[in-house]
């Protein structure tokens, strides 16, 4: 369903480029660290979304997205303070779009690793922002 990504990060290729040695990542390190920067990405968005809209349901993914990502990583993210403002439809459809957008991408990524629990999260997420935008899936 999904093509594998092949390439190299930007970390690796700059550490080629400047001849560095010692800082070479396995794919496997490459996907996690993907992983964990799509998940706190849409965790981010998933906390101005709880500002302006609050609801038991941004709660629970909140803190399903916070546990998944310290346990990759071994420590709880930073979480930035949401913005204030006032919640105009066309903003919240806009936070709903890009966390559905970084939410395909985790799948990608997650699928990818073969991160079964990673890839469990981004589809719940996925399937929470499109419904949030009304995006059904076809012959549904």
């Amino acid at each position: 369903m999904y093509e594998p990504i092949r390439t190299q990060s930007v970390h690796t290729m700059a550490a080629q480029r400047c001849g560095m040695r010692g800082l070479h990542r396995s794919r496997e390190e490459e996907l996690d660290i993907r992983l964990a920067w799509h998940l706190t990405a849409l965790l981010t968005l998933t906390d101005e979304l709880r500002a302006l809209t609050p609801s038991r349901a941004l709660d629970d993914a909140a803190d399903r997205l916070a546990d998944r990502i310290t346990r990759m990583r071994g420590h709880a993210p930073l979480r930035a303070a949401p913005t204030a403002g006032h919640a105009t439809p066309a903003h919240i459809t806009a936070l709903h779009q890009r966390a559905h957008q970084l939410a395909g991408q985790a799948l990608v990524v997650a699928t990818t690793a073969g991160d079964t629990a990673g890839e469990d999260l981004a589809a719940e997420r996925l399937a929470a922002h499109a419904a949030a935008l009304g995006i059904t899936e076809p012959g549904a």
